[in-house]
């Protein structure tokens, strides 16, 4: 995962990489227990005010690790506050700075309709408890005087999600949160985080299961031009996983299949959009719910990968890898049969490779199950090619218009327009991170970092059709449809 706080990074790896190694050594009931102190051993505090509320953040952290919810609370929702780190972050959204000069005119003081601010000794002074955050007094200050100190889950959050009690501890509105993590990563005091599927995989391999890893398109790039698909294969078995696939297959799947329902779309004067995000299905579901039969009912890349592979040993445990947080939601979404039944993220995957002292070697890039088009899935505008490759190579020609949409933003704005029937274009690809899946919220590297090692791993591959890659795996044994 990738941040640029080292601390709060190195505390969630060292948790997950603890808890890691108590589980694959069957200790975690007794050993958690003691993981705060021996993590924060004291007398001294190291990051925040005493060992105290250290040991509790570790605490709620282990909880986390083990797919629970920090606190004792009921939630189905991945995405949770850590209570105890969010305390020091109580700050009020508008602040009167130096600037005042304490006016004649009061235009902040007119400006509000709360009766939230007052004058003091020597500038205005904006009362927490009344003010309603509407900005008004700041954009009628002709000083700009009065600073916006928007919090950065909130500014982070692209649904408005987020808000806070009476405390000042962070609330996310499930009913509104499509769980897409890019406020995990904002958060300056990691105070943000998801729960983990770590215990239960390590469980399922000390069971004997057939474990099987989903590795995601993005991958390739991600930890260097050295590290291939066959690196990545070597270092996921040794570390339990029976074997590895490429998502990028589940492009080529999801592609062909997409393909169909846009031809059959497009004779009927019809608009689709994607639906291999699922931070863009959720966002539908929970705030564009009159455009439902919009989105395009062929699983992802992932899902189908994970049927695929079902199909041929039903009792097999399938684990996705990737920068997502939102595919965490996904494979819990019980409605969609022969899903995923876990998530990693990257930093997810590398604290149990830590814990099992394993790390990526060098190798040979010899591997490849997946298309130049379903390989590149993961980028923005990459299932828009990819589905037009498969128009074409089908029908001749693909005279369509899409509308590929790169970031949350731009996603709005468009199902906004298809809401209102004022689309102009016939489809809609959907991707709620700026970049594509490259740029989700626990990349691994940033994308501007990872694309010159990405490009090269890419070059290598063949030219092979998406439907002529397909014609060498069982696309008849399961379904590609919700």
């Amino acid at each position: 995962m990738l941040s640029d706080d080292v601390t709060v990074l190195n505390i969630k790896h060292k948790v997950l990489q603890e808890v890691a190694k108590l589980a694959y050594d069957k200790k975690l009931e007794e050993g958690k227990e003691l993981l705060p102190f021996q993590m924060i051993p004291g007398p001294k505090a190291r990051f925040r005010c005493c060992i105290y509320k250290e040991r509790e953040i570790i605490r709620q952290r282990v909880r986390l690790a083990e797919g629970k919810c920090p606190s004792d609370k009921q939630s189905d929702s991945m995405i949770q506050v850590i209570s105890s780190a969010c305390e020091e972050c109580s700050i009020a959204r508008y602040v009167v700075t130096d600037n005042c000069r304490k006016c004649m005119k009061r235009s902040c003081q007119q400006a509000c309709r709360f009766g939230a601010i007052s004058m003091g000794k020597d500038r205005a002074y904006i009362d927490p408890s009344q003010c309603k955050e509407c900005g008004l007094c700041s954009k009628a200050c002709p000083y700009n005087a009065i600073a916006d100190l928007m919090r950065p889950c909130k500014r982070a959050c692209p649904v408005d999600a987020m808000s806070f009690d009476e405390n000042g501890i962070c609330v996310i509105d499930e009913e509104k949160c499509i769980q897409c993590g890019h406020c995990i990563h904002s958060c300056p005091f990691g105070a943000i985080g998801s729960k983990t599927f770590v215990v239960d995989i390590i469980n399922d391999m000390l069971a004997g299961k057939p474990v099987y890893a989903m590795v995601a398109p993005a991958t390739e790039g991600q930890f260097g031009k050295d590290i291939s698909m066959t690196s990545i294969r070597e270092a996921l078995k040794k570390i339990g996983f029976k074997d590895m696939i490429e998502v990028g297959l589940g492009g080529d799947m999801t592609a062909a299949a997409e393909a169909e329902e846009w031809a059959e779309a497009a004779k009927d004067g019809k608009k689709k959009t994607t639906s291999c995000c699922p931070a863009f299905v959720n966002m539908v579901k929970k705030h564009f719910p009159e455009v439902w039969d919009c989105v395009s009912t062929t699983v992802s890349p992932m899902c189908a990968v994970s049927r695929m592979i079902k199909a041929k040993e039903p009792e097999a445990v399938t684990v996705f890898i990737g920068p997502c947080v939102a595919k965490k939601s996904e494979c819990q979404d019980k409605s969609i049969e022969g899903n995923a039944d876990y998530v990693l993220t990257y930093g997810e995957l590398s604290s149990i490779m830590k814990a099992r002292n394993v790390k990526f070697e060098p190798a040979e890039n010899d591997s490849q199950e997946a298309s130049i088009y379903g390989k590149k899935f993961a980028n923005a505008a990459g299932v828009t090619a990819a589905v037009i490759q498969c128009l074409e190579e089908t029908q001749g020609d693909a005279d369509i218009k899409v509308r590929t949409c790169n970031g949350a933003a731009e996603c709005k704005t468009a199902l906004t327009l298809l809401k209102l029937g004022r689309l102009p274009e016939d489809f809609i690809e959907g991707m709620v991170c700026e970049g594509g899946c490259v740029g989700g919220p626990s990349q691994h590297r940033t994308e501007k970092a990872a694309m010159k090692d990405r490009n090269a791993l890419l070059g290598e591959a063949d030219e092979r059709g998406v439907h002529e890659n397909l014609e060498h795996y069982p696309m008849d044994t399961f379904s590609m449809h919700r």
